[in-house]
């Protein structure tokens, strides 16, 4: 992957301070076993609390009143940064996509509550591939290879942004992006967007939650972007908590995201009003095992790196762990 060193010491600083900042405002693992007096929510944004606050903030306000405790937003533009506040206990909840999700349960003693409901009833999205309005590039161009284009991928956490992508459409056909384009640029959607509609990069990953807030934020670039390419459906973002949270402000959170904006009356329709802001309908149960699909690309991710540098142990434990995920999974993802 091509990436200048500079930007790469500048993205490591930033992220250093982020969470020495964080730290410095409190958390640690010496309260995880008290009922704590604050909660702070993760959330990843671009742009900083600039352009998320005010559509987060209503929801967190509701939040704070219903468990009783004040919460305050944590805002990230790169997904590691978010499980590692987590992992440190200075974020105690949090709104990740589902491959951070994985990590956060994995790393950061994670918990998954609840996972968000679009207006149309899905609790799926997908991944994908984007080029300049007119540009004329199909799929067939990009998956061509030869070093001819600059392609944008995702935060290395991003699910939709690298993982799936990876798993859908460049593995199956044996494509190493490092290999096949002339540069390789990794950042958030929304940079990814707008670099391919100013013609900075020729092609980027995306997804469909992102079109959805491009077409409504910035109409003008979304209307310089078109899709080349579709994944299959990806488990939506989810609620993740950290487990050894104080067991009833854990059970009042849960049940706050599971009935917020449901019934009738004004107060469920203002409710219903903020989730419309964040394109959401809802919030249902679930739990870790709702990502079992993730892994399963993960699996298939690694299988993939393991034969590729010959590593056998690691072939096979990837394939086993690639056959006990598709033997429980119930639905193709």
């Amino acid at each position: 992957m091509t990436v200048a060193p500079v930007t790469r010491r500048l993205g490591l600083i930033a992220a250093a301070a982020a969470l020495l900042g964080l730290a410095a405002c409190g958390g640690g693992d010496d309260k995880s076993s008290a009922a704590p007096t604050e909660i702070t929510f993760s959330i990843l944004s671009a742009e900083g609390q600039a352009s998320s606050g005010p559509i987060w903030q209503p929801l967190l306000d509701d939040m704070s009143r219903a468990i009783g405790v004040p919460v305050k937003p944590y805002f990230a533009s790169n997904y590691t940064i978010l499980v590692e506040a987590m992992k440190g206990n200075q974020t105690q909840v949090a709104w990740l996509s589902a491959k951070p999700s994985v990590e956060a349960i994995d790393r950061a003693q994670g918990e998954v509550i609840a996972r968000i409901v679009d207006p149309e009833g899905r609790d799926s999205y997908r991944s994908t591939l984007i080029v300049k309005a007119g540009s004329g590039i199909t799929l067939d161009d990009v998956m061509a290879c030869g070093k001819k284009y600059d392609f944008g991928i995702g935060d290395a956490q991003s699910t939709s942004g690298t993982l799936a992508p990876m798993a859908f459409l460049f593995n199956p056909r044996g494509i190493v992006p490092a290999q096949c384009f002339k540069t390789v640029r990794s950042a958030n959607h929304q940079s990814n967007a707008f670099s391919v509609a100013s013609g900075v990069l020729d092609v980027a990953t995306s997804n469909t939650v992102n079109t959805v807030f491009l077409t409504r934020q910035n109409p003008q670039v979304a209307a310089q972007i078109e899709e080349i390419w579709q994944s299959p459906p990806i488990p939506e973002s989810g609620i993740v908590v950290r487990e050894d949270l104080d067991p009833v402000i854990k059970e009042k959170i849960r049940g706050f995201f599971l009935t917020y904006g449901q019934g009738e009356g004004a107060e469920a329709a203002r409710q219903r009003q903020v989730l419309a802001g964040l394109n959401y309908s809802r919030f249902n149960p679930a739990d870790d095992s709702y990502l079992n699909p993730v892994r399963e690309m993960v699996a298939d991710q690694q299988l993939g790196e393991a034969r590729a540098k010959g590593d056998t142990a690691a072939a096979a434990a990837a394939e086993r762990e690639l056959q006990r995920l598709r033997s429980l999974r119930e639905v193709q993802p």
